[in-house]
């Protein structure tokens, strides 16, 4: 499952940035300095570039800090405007204008917080310390400003009043809950308790996605003896000697806990002792009781979430993320997760079974390990399908994987896609691309980011630099980013994807198509900005085509033959979509059920010891010893430090919906039919956050979802004959 970042919009309703008087007031002794720097200061002006993307050469780490403080002194000067507007509130001096302001914080934030996801160091990590709590008190300041909720307060109550469209009421509703929900009606007691819980969420969350990378860059495993490469694939040692070459290590192998790097060594290497090392170094990132370690910080993250809900009367921090999602409570959700983990339990121990078995005859007498599983899966694969990784990856290079899922989207909705070499980049690796409507139109920017480095966060992720928004009358574009950890290509070869990675692509670009083809009036609604268990529709539909016959010959090319991948090797993918299906979903189902877990506890439970939670809510579910849950509690950065918190259960509930929809597709035997594709388009990709997702849904496939599509989609349903 890809991990991503999503939703990263900075704005007045969903994430805003309010006033740091404090800060302001210790910056006033340097205030005509500040006042010359900020005129130099590239993030403090429209950006001049082609299509006004960010200037990324320009940019410096000194001016990240100087910028937050202005702009948010600025977009202060903004709030107050409103605040002190004498006129009647309605939606125009008041809902409008919030939604308004901000606009240059929006730019700053979101710059600074793409590169240090993409581009970070020491320098820029102690930045967003820094800058941390001040935006968080910012925020707070907004949030907790009685007049201005006042403002927004009687615009509310009095919204028949006024003419308004179905756009400008959802603004107005979400508006007002989201001050509600920030604080607005508790007492100053209360608000004064919420603002140091908030500043330390803050910090706390910022620290841990730091451990993790810290971590992360920290382990290597170093082979000297070229024995120890035993069963690794050519292209694999070739990437591991270049990684040696680049830690200053030549005629050595270097292995990471890297993804790209891990996953082919757990799935290859012969060498059983040396698997288990580098697993065992991976499902122990922040959990070595050194500078990184993670479960003080989870512990305390737990507690004082647990302790916010409380205080804006919610029962814990489950029930105070879930009132704004599709599921609406943790019962919905955990009776979806049951429905779901008892058949695919069932067959997990099946291929628990199946690997056990492998080893038997292999001789051995050693019972099935977690870091045993890829390796022996790989064995089974190639027996019982004919079929291994290796095989597909030569034919999945990465640069013609790209061109598949633009002409997936071109066959779709008349999107081109042309490549821009005059425009800024961040990094030399980065690709981007202008994106074009059927009729030529500019629809945005779309940078691709796809191989891994010690400055990038691992996983996969989605953002922008700049949402889709309509402002005096002019529709601004979006500029999306898509970042991957890829692995690199080779001396020898290019950049050939596996399986997953292939559908990691096709994921994240459906994100970027949310992104891309909006087509909504306000910034806080467009694009992305939906609840967190809609948000996958789009990224997941997108998947269902990448391993379509019909598709995969538009980019499946080996790649020292340029062959088109023949109909026998498609065949055998086909055959072989239910392999791995109980582990793939056990794992994820269990990460879900320990992330609910942690979030369900009420504030006088909170307090606990991390290595114990953990062990009883995976014990609770029966999670079999052979598979370990895919991300630990001190390495989850999904949901202690990516705004997943309450919502990884999102991937799957989502599936349901996407299983749903690509049935749209097939049940007019077109897999592009345009009838089909404009529904979802208009009524899924272009509404953002404007409308209750499942009236969304309903408008485009007529009726809710069942849940069978994606039990059978996962194999877990026998199909009908």
């Amino acid at each position: 499952m890809a991990q991503i970042l999503t939703n990263f919009k900075i704005n007045t309703v969903k994430k805003t940035i309010p006033i740091f008087t404090l800060i302001l007031l210790l910056a006033g002794s340097c205030q005509n300095s500040e006042k010359e720097k900020s005129m130099n200061n590239p993030l403090l002006s429209e950006f001049s570039t082609p299509f006004k993307v960010p200037p990324f050469k320009e940019i410096e780490n000194e001016h990240f800090l100087p910028a937050a403080i202005e702009a948010m002194k600025i977009h202060s000067n903004e709030i107050e405007k409103i605040v002190n507007n004498k006129e009647a509130p309605d939606f125009e001096n008041t809902i409008i204008a919030l939604e308004r302001s901000g606009q240059l914080l929006n730019q700053v934030q979101s710059v600074f917080y793409n590169l240090n996801s993409s581009l970070t160091g020491p320098e820029m990590q102690e930045i967003a310390k820094d800058m941390a709590p001040k935006i968080s008190a910012h925020d707070d300041q907004i949030k907790l400003n009685q007049p201005l909720f006042e403002r927004i307060k009687t615009v509310y109550e009095n919204v028949n009043k006024e003419e308004l469209s179905q756009e400008d009421r959802m603004l107005l509703e979400e508006t007002y809950k989201d001050f509600v929900r920030g604080g607005a009606n508790l007492n100053e007691n209360d608000k004064e308790r919420l603002r140091n819980i908030n500043e330390k969420l803050a910090l706390l969350s910022l620290q841990f996605g730091q451990n993790v990378l810290g971590e992360t860059n920290s382990f290597r495993l170093v082979i000297e003896n070229k024995g120890d490469l035993s069963g690794l694939p050519a292209n694999v040692i070739s990437t591991a000697s270049e990684t040696a070459k680049e830690k200053d290590l030549e005629g050595k192998w270097v292995f990471t806990v890297q993804k790209p790097s891990m996953i082919p060594f757990l799935t290859y290497a012969d060498n059983r002792d040396l698997r288990e090392k580098l697993f065992k170094a991976y499902i122990n990132l922040g959990n070595n009781d050194n500078e990184f370690d993670n479960k003080a910080i989870i512990r305390e993250m737990v507690q004082l979430r647990a302790e916010k809900s409380n205080l804006l009367g919610y029962e814990n921090h489950a029930a105070y993320i879930l009132n704004e999602n599709m599921a609406k409570t943790s019962d919905n959700v955990y009776t979806f997760l049951d429905k779901v983990w008892t058949p695919a339990l069932e067959m997990a121990k099946k291929e628990a079974s199946q690997l056990q078995a492998m080893i038997n005859s292999d001789g051995h007498d050693f019972d099935v390990q977690p870091w045993d599983w890829w390796y022996y899966a790989e064995k089974v694969r190639k027996e019982n399908y004919d079929l291994d990784e290796e095989t597909m990856s030569r034919y999945f290079v990465l640069d013609n994987v790209r061109e598949g899922v633009f002409q997936v989207a071109a066959k779709l909705f008349g999107l081109t896609f042309e490549e821009l070499n005059d425009v800024p980049k961040y990094h030399e690796d980065v690709k981007v691309f202008e994106v074009k409507d059927n009729d030529g139109k500019h629809l945005g920017i779309l940078y691709m980011d796809f191989h891994p480095r010690d400055s990038k966060r691992a996983g996969a992720w989605m953002s922008e630099y700049r949402g889709q928004k309509v402002l005096d009358g002019k529709d601004i574009r979006p500029v999306v980013t898509t970042n991957f950890n890829f692995t690199e290509p080779t001396l020898s070869s290019p950049a050939l994807l596996t399986m997953d990675e292939v559908l990691t692509t096709f994921h994240e670009f459906g994100h970027a198509l949310h992104g891309l083809l909006s087509q909504c009036k306000y910034g806080s609604l467009s694009g992305t900005s939906v609840p967190r268990d809609f948000v996958e529709l789009p990224s997941q539909i997108m998947e269902n085509w990448a391993m379509e016959p019909e598709v995969l010959k538009s980019y499946a090319r080996h790649y020292q033959t340029g062959e088109i991948i023949p109909d026998d090797l498609i065949a055998k993918i086909e055959a072989s979509r239910y392999f791995n299906q109980g582990f793939a979903t056990v794992e994820y189902l269990a990460a879900s059920f320990l992330d609910m877990d942690y979030h369900t506890l009420a504030p006088e439970n909170a307090e606990i010891d991390v290595t114990e939670f953990e062990k009883k809510s995976l014990h609770e579910i029966g999670l079999i010893e052979e598979i370990v849950v895919r991300y630990r509690s001190t390495y989850f950065n999904h949901i202690f430090s990516g705004g997943y918190s309450s919502g990884y259960y999102s991937y799957i509930w989502a599936e349901q919906l996407d299983a749903d929809a690509f049935q749209a597709f097939k049940e007019t035997d077109d897999l592009f039919n345009p009838e089909v594709a404009e529904a979802f388009r208009s009524n899924v990709l272009e509404k953002g956050g404007t409308a209750d997702p499942m009236k969304l849904y309903v408008a485009f496939r007529g009726t809710a979802p069942g849940i069978e599509p994606l039990l059978k989609k996962r194999g877990l349903l026998e199909e009908e004959e």
